[in-house]
């Protein structure tokens, strides 16, 4: 029922479901964890796959001891380099061609004279010298997130000791998750595989790996009420603008409403 393309927000039971399933299929450690985290801080795939564990959890300092400790960090950092806009990934990207310009009136003037300027010295006229300066640079947005629900406490302390149990050489800069290639995930890698654990295992239908994130925004908005500063906070917006699309009601709501009208009407 989800419209525009966006993902489905799941009902309580539908992810008790998805953790039901979870522990039926390989990795249920790695996979709870990802996913509650997902449920319950409503973090982008890319910000999960690029997680460290020092982001996480104080690993003890004695590598390769079969009996490494770590305590668990009561707030969980999403990095600055790692949301969305960060080019965490350190690809190249295309070169930039300018379609259209755009002058305030006291930059036009000020050109204009530059230009008139030129042409008095009878100097050679290059257009692009008189294009405003493009800020190529995206904002990004590091947040901190309290690791507040019991369950993902559980989940990511159950992960980590079973990651230990694997490696006890693992350190602080390590990613938190790995691939079955035991190296980091890659975000689209990440994408897909959430979208199979809440599609195919769950039967969920149009959830995706935004599912998640889209319930949390849902939940602050319309379930407690909060400001949309709030949920841009938790979020990690730069602009409120982009936190207002979660104000669309969730599927659930629209099948109450949906569901009072009469047939016979």
């Amino acid at each position: 029922m989800a419209n525009n393309g966006k993902a489905r927000v799941l009902t309580t039971e539908q992810w008790d479901n998805v953790f039901v399933q979870i522990e039926k299929h390989r990795h249920p450690e790695k996979n709870e964890a990802i996913m509650r985290i997902s449920r319950n801080l409503g973090l982008r795939a890319q910000e999960i796959a690029l997680l460290k564990l020092r982001d996480v959890v104080k690993l003890d300092t004695r590598l390769g001891q079969p009996d490494r400790t770590f305590t668990l960090y009561e707030i969980l950092t999403v990095r600055k380099d790692i949301t969305k806009g960060s080019n965490a990934m350190r690809t190249s990207r295309s070169k930039y061609v300018r379609k259209s310009i755009t002058f305030k009136v006291e930059e036009f003037h000020s050109m204009l004279e530059k230009h008139a300027a030129l042409v008095k010295a009878g100097a050679e006229i290059d257009p692009e010298m008189f294009y405003p300066a493009v800020n190529k640079k995206r904002k990004t947005k590091g947040r901190d997130l309290p690791i507040v629900s019991e369950l993902l406490k559980s989940a990511l302390i159950r992960y980590v000791q079973h990651r230990l149990d694997k490696d006890p050489y693992v350190k602080p800069d390590d990613p938190l998750f790995l691939s079955q290639r035991k190296r980091a995930y890659h975000p689209n890698s990440l994408q897909e595989h959430m979208a199979l654990m809440l599609r195919s295992w769950g039967g969920v239908e149009k959830a995706k790996s935004h599912s998640g994130r889209r319930g949390v925004a849902t939940h602050i908005i319309h379930d407690q009420k909060e400001s949309l500063r709030t949920a841009q906070t938790a979020l990690g917006h730069i602009s409120p603008t982009t936190t207002v699309e979660y104000e669309e009601p969730p599927e659930n709501k629209m099948t109450q409403v949906l569901g009072k009208i009469d047939d016979g009407s």
